[in-house]
């Protein structure tokens, strides 16, 4: 990264919307990282950790999110803790000084992955973080490459990547490799020809999953590999607008915050995914960037261990010869489903019934071959979830819009002194590297998103 000369720390937040148990070591693996490459030791630049987490997820407990160890935590500026107790006692305080309405809190900072980086992004602005870069707990700052035919790694400097560009953008993205789609590879037989398996896919599908790029990411068994192009010559390049998006991913992902106003919020309807793509049919007049760094997405959760340093020469092909893995990939199709309504009522408004018959008609046409190729009847349920989603796609898209008129009220509030507003305590405030209870930390936490 280069030296940045400012009469001010510059103050980076690191945001983590998670509920695996597995948070921690994706953690440590991170802040190490950061500390590789000098971002630690820094004094032009200030670290804030931002997680928001979901005890459901995987049945965890606040320890498994907030129990970091002490050696992490002086490695950082501050830490700070969302959880639902937290965001209960914030959401009273807005409504209290009507700030926003009790529906309004609940739509910005309701459940889903959405809300989750909702509240980061919250408390972010409200802690005047200039730079929001998102991670997900699945994902590793490495770059894995097909190089004759074995699997060759190195180590990203993902933060500092986003930190030599986004000065100069509004939104810098980064690349990702590994396990990139949940499905998993397809061996073809007369029940589930790769005609069908190409109609099916057209149907629950976008700019982004498509069947072509779809098709040579199975020949590789599954695996994405890094372009060494980009990690040789540092390619940076405006993403560009294809049918009204420009489309970005979640993670590996840094927002500028020094103008405020110029940031969108995040938007799913309700048990869909599709974050952020909603947020990338935003951005027409903003300035996009996808940066040269890498993050391994170890989306079957089977490469955990390249976090203590074990790198296969080879990566295996996730075949669909296990209930995890067929579960993973009817998860991904509901999710595609749900959110394809309001992506194609935002993007094609004009061509919206007719896609959606068309939709409808391929799924008739080869969700019973998916479902005898799985063995699971359970995929029929995709047709009812398209229909349902259907039926209410104006009522997502307002609250789409009406997501956007609340970050603006809150935009308004943030910018206020703090003195003219009317805390308390201050729900959402940071854990202290220095002061922090190893034992005792876990209920004060929950209770208030904050360790004294």
């Amino acid at each position: 990264m280069q030296a940045v000369k400012n009469d001010k720390k510059i103050k980076v937040g690191i945001g983590f919307a998670t509920g695996r148990k597995s948070f921690q070591k994706v953690l440590k693996t991170y802040v190490y990282n950061w500390k590789e490459y000098g971002l630690t030791e820094n004094e032009d630049v200030s670290l804030n950790l931002l997680v928001a987490y979901d005890l459901k997820y995987s049945n965890a407990k606040p320890i498994h999110f907030t129990g970091i160890h002490k050696d992490l935590l002086n490695l950082i500026d501050e830490a700070h803790f969302i959880g639902r107790g937290a965001l209960r006692k914030e959401i009273a305080a807005l409504v209290e000084q009507n700030v926003l309405s009790q529906k309004e809190a609940d739509l910005f900072f309701g459940s889903g992955y959405a809300a989750k980086r909702n509240a980061i992004l919250y408390k972010a602005v409200k802690s005047g973080i200039d730079y929001l870069v998102f991670l997900d707990d699945d994902e590793y700052p490495f770059a894995v490459t097909n190089t004759h035919k074995s699997a060759v790694w190195g180590g990203q400097a993902v933060l500092t990547t986003h930190l030599d560009y986004i000065r100069r953008a509004d939104i810098t993205n980064g690349y990702h490799c590994g396990y990139i789609s949940p499905i998993p590879y397809i061996r073809f037989n007369k029940i589930l020809t790769e005609s069908d398996f190409r109609v099916f896919i057209e149907a629950i599908s976008n700019d982004v999953l498509n069947w072509d790029s779809l098709r040579a990411v199975m020949n590789n068994g599954g695996v994405t590999y890094a372009d060494p192009s980009v990690l040789v010559n540092r390619t940076v390049e405006e993403v560009p607008e294809i049918n009204r998006a420009k489309f970005i991913t979640g993670a590996n992902l840094c927002l500028n915050l020094t103008r405020p106003e110029r940031v969108f919020p995040f938007y799913n309807p309700p048990g869909a995914r599709g974050e952020d793509t909603f947020l990338s049919t935003c951005l027409s007049d903003r300035k996009v960037l996808r940066v040269p760094c890498y993050a391994f997405h170890d989306g079957f959760s089977t490469y955990q261990h390249l976090m203590d340093g074990v790198l296969p020469n080879k990566l295996k092909r996730i075949e669909a010869d296990s209930e995890p893995v067929v579960s993973r990939f009817y998860a991904a199709c509901l999710g595609w489903v749900r959110y394809k309504p309001l992506f194609v009522y935002i993007t094609q408004r004009d061509q919206y019934d007719q896609i959606m018959r068309e939709t409808q008609e391929k799924l008739s046409r080869t969700l019973p071959k998916i479902c005898a190729y799985f063995q699971n009847n359970s995929f029929m349920k995709i047709s009812s979830e398209l229909n349902s989603y259907r039926k209410n796609v104006e009522k997502h898209y307002a609250q789409f819009l009406e997501m956007q008129r609340i970050w603006a009220k809150l935009r308004a509030y943030l910018k206020e002194p703090p003195a003219r507003r009317c805390f308390k305590v201050s729900p959402l405030a940071a854990a202290s590297p220095e002061c922090y209870p190893e034992k005792k930390s876990v209920h004060r936490i929950e209770r208030t998103g904050a360790v004294r």
